[in-house]
């Protein structure tokens, strides 16, 4: 359960090969449908019918902005999609993907860069305007500028490349082309699909799955998916553009991704229960939660909560009952309206706690307000003792590559010692998984994650952002 932390965005593309009034449109919809957990303030989709690209985007949730009627004006045989959660700019539609750029193409873009300085430098040397853009937008922008001068789509991505610093997993849309491409580190996921000859790439396999395509790989960090027409069958290329880096953000699988998603060829429910069961593992070492049931903090938590019980035997309830309904297309996301939503969105069940020690897990600790709420909620329910368990190590450090997370200072594991926080929370007890199980967890190489979050460690350049950290975090 989070209000705290927030995916940047979500990408989809299909590329046919015949037009349609709305199939094309109605898929792309589907897939956006399955990545609504990335981004729930704004929506668009672009598609081509050779001659035009359409586009159409609007604030709200996926299912109540399209209609058939808006879909029937989305033609053609090729489509991008984007969710969107805002993270440096601002709420408005103006910011909301794709960008379109002339009738030449549109460009969706899951991520962050955290400096723009050589896009602007760039884009003022060509005398574009820059003013009040987003990265997305400088980055469609940049590729707009070799377009313009008489470049393919696949080539001018290919020049402009080089100009994006920071994190980009993106899908862009020509009159005849469609590209995806990763940065060399591969920090947001992309993955390719198939289904009959369409074409299909998309940020994450849930989406894949929704509307009945087959995952064929995942796409290179570094590299670049050209599709184009080819007869009846689709021509799928391949351009390695930089050297590939590997480093996923590990919270994808604490966090972000669908729990029904495959990410580097780990399944993120198993992940999660790994979490889970290495979490247990430790506390059973330090002899540290002896409780009556563990429970979790609906919806990302229960996968972490079961791997909890199932390694320390302890039985499994769902205490916290959540209200699916609630959530946070048109409320700004301040303080207040965090506080008031946890009462909305989570109800305690006090015929299942009372009396008893309870665990309670969740994902991740960001602000603590959340977490402080959950734990009060819960002793006014009724309950003994609670525990609070974490399925990842204390978040000390901003994100800068795609995820909402607040200024440091926010962060209430970068000035407070897991004993404060457990202090601040109310709690009779607080576990954070190591930094070290976590990776365990996923089963893949240390080298091959991004820990950004946890440890400070960017692997992507961060420039001038750099003085925005504070490395005298507390040390546990």
């Amino acid at each position: 359960m989070h209000n705290d932390l927030n995916e940047k965005c979500a990408v989809f593309g299909i590329f046919g090969n015949k037009s349609s009034k709305t199939e094309i449109a109605r898929k792309t919809y589907f897939g956006l449908f399955a990545l609504q957990h990335r981004g729930q303030e704004h929506s668009g989709i672009a598609t081509t019918d050779g001659k035009k690209i359409h586009l159409y985007k609007d604030g709200g949730l996926v299912s109540q902005i399209y209609t058939e009627e808006l879909l029937a004006k989305l033609p053609g045989f090729a489509a991008i999609g984007h969710n969107r959660y805002s993270t440096s700019s601002g709420l408005e539609v103006e910011y909301a993907q794709p960008f379109l750029y002339d009738n030449l193409f549109a460009l969706g873009h899951n991520g962050n860069l955290p400096s723009t300085k050589v896009l602007i430098d760039f884009l003022k040397s060509n005398n574009e305007i820059t003013e009040n853009y987003s990265d997305s937008r400088l980055m469609t922008e940049t590729i707009g500028v070799y377009m313009k001068k008489g470049d393919s789509l696949p080539d001018a991505v290919e020049k402009a490349y080089p100009l994006f610093t920071g994190a980009f997993s993106c899908v862009a849309l020509g009159l005849d082309t469609m590209v995806a491409f990763r940065d060399p580190c591969g920090i947001r996921p992309l993955v390719l699909g198939k289904k009959e000859n369409q074409i299909i790439v998309s940020s994450e396999t849930c989406a894949l799955e929704t509307i009945g395509a087959k995952f064929i790989r995942e796409i290179k960090p570094g590299e670049m998916i050209i599709v184009t027409k080819n007869g009846k069958k689709n021509k799928v290329q391949s351009r390695q553009l930089a050297k590939a880096k590997p480093r996923l953000d590990i919270f994808e699988f604490v966090y972000f991704a669908r729990y029904d998603s495959v990410l580097a060829g780990k399944s993120v429910y198993e992940v999660r229960k790994n979490l889970g069961k290495m979490l247990a593992r430790q506390n059973k070492k330090e002899n540290k939660v002896n409780v009556d049931m563990i429970i979790p903090i609906p919806e990302t938590a229960i996968s972490a909560a079961i791997g909890y019980a199932e390694e320390s035997d302890i039985p499994f309830e769902m205490g916290i009952s959540k209200n699916r309904y609630i959530n946070r297309t048109f409320i700004e996301p301040t303080q207040d309206v965090r506080e008031e939503k946890v009462k909305l969105k989570l109800t305690p069940l006090s015929n299942v706690i009372r009396g008893k020690k309870i665990a309670v897990m969740d994902d991740s600790i960001v602000r603590g307000t959340t977490s402080k709420q959950i734990v009060k909620m819960l002793f006014d329910a009724g309950a003994k003792e609670v525990h609070f368990l974490v399925s990842s190590a204390p978040i000390r450090f901003p994100d800068f590559y795609g995820i909402d997370t607040p200024n440091q200072t926010e962060l209430i594991a970068s000035k407070k010692t897991i004993k404060e926080i457990c202090k601040f929370l109310g709690a009779t007890s607080l576990s954070y998984l190591s930094i070290d199980s976590m990776v365990a967890a996923t089963g893949l190489p240390k080298k091959h994650l991004s820990l950004s979050s946890f440890d400070g460690v960017y692997p992507i350049d961060i420039h001038e952002r750099k003085k925005e950290i504070n490395y005298d975090v507390p040390k546990d």
